[in-house]
């Protein structure tokens, strides 16, 4: 029987931080809950509780560093010290990069750039004393390589990757045992394609291959419990993405300029007025509960052998440079 541990999840309430939540769950471990929807949170709480963890919930806006740092105290003063922090929570804007306001800009910036560095902060500050801890970013291949529409929240989540990567360079340097990781994901079946601020004429939607949120999950779960890899790859198109870029970026920019809007959206039309979570939560409310899997299930996948590959380092290279040769090749023909 493993000890519990006390671990912090930011954007808890829906999509992967909804899904990481009950696995860490799953494990017994003690659990804060940070999100800004009460709906939503109500409803972690139960599937915590349910996989056999015990949570506590805390509205919390991440943009708001003295708000993070305040959720931070309160969770360690029910629980006591934080073993593991996740770094989740975002927003976004779909749209041409001409089409997004200053302010809708900054928005997205604060929240899914600056929510991670004031959550590795506050972890920090209270793991360096204690010289123990682990903190997983919740990143994307995205990170890596930038789409078309998604211009605010690829430049978040290149911005993590290298903040990140300082980070774990000072923390060698003062040979911690302080650990921080980045679990890159693929395209993840989440409500945030429901609710996420849009300005294309189509419903959006992750570009396939979709996979489920409790795959990656999984992933966090792993890299926080096997954090001295510097990155973990989950999906097959994630590496092949990634190793894409290296490769042969000029040819992804000339795929992506081409193909990036149609494996954007779906036939669906939607009011460019439907509501969205760039300023406010969707699920405010208590029962307005959205989950962690999007409308997506039936295009979604359950399993990804690549993420067997990204947890076993010795057999990782050779899968990856063959999903990396296989989408260039499709690249090609296009």
């Amino acid at each position: 029987m493993t000890a519990p541990r006390n671990v912090v999840i930011t954007g808890a309430s829906a999509g992967i931080g909804r899904a990481v939540a009950r696995a860490f769950g799953a494990r017994g471990d003690n659990i804060a809950l940070l999100a800004r929807g009460q709906g939503g949170l109500e409803g972690a709480v139960k599937d915590v509780e349910a996989a056999g963890g015990q949570a506590l919930a805390i509205a919390t806006d991440v943009a708001n560093y003295d708000a993070v740092d305040a959720a931070a105290t309160q969770f360690e003063e029910a629980f006591g010290p934080i073993d593991v922090w996740v770094n989740d929570a975002f927003t976004s804007v779909f749209s041409p990069f001409h089409q997004i306001t200053a302010e809708e800009y900054r928005r997205v910036t604060e929240v899914s750039y600056l929510g991670y560095v004031y959550g590795t902060m506050v972890a920090l500050q209270r793991m360096r004393p204690r010289n123990h801890g682990t903190i997983v970013q919740v990143g994307s291949a995205l990170g890596s390589r930038a789409i078309p529409l998604q211009s605010a929240y690829c430049g978040a989540k290149h911005a993590i990757n290298g903040f990140t990567e300082s980070v774990r360079t000072e923390l060698m340097h003062e040979h911690s045992d302080i650990h921080i990781t980045v679990a890159q994901m693929p395209a993840v079946n989440t409500p945030q394609f429901s609710w996420v601020l849009s300005r294309l004429p189509k419903h959006p939607q992750p570009v396939p291959p979709i996979y489920q949120p409790d795959v990656v999950a999984r992933a966090v779960l792993f890299a926080a419990e096997h954090p001295r890899r510097k990155q973990y790859w989950v999906g097959a198109s994630t590496a092949a993405t990634i190793l894409g870029q290296k490769l042969a970026p000029a040819l992804l920019d000339r795929y992506l300029a081409r193909t990036g809007y149609a494996s954007q959206q779906t036939k669906e039309s939607v009011s460019p007025n439907r509501p969205n979570n760039l300023w406010e939560p969707r699920d405010s409310r208590a029962g307005d509960d959205y989950g962690a899997h999007g409308t997506f299930d039936k295009r979604s996948h359950a399993r990804s052998p690549q993420l067997w590959v990204s947890q076993h380092a010795r057999s990782a290279s050779i899968a990856a440079a063959v999903a990396a040769a296989a989408i260039l090749t499709r690249l090609g023909r296009n």
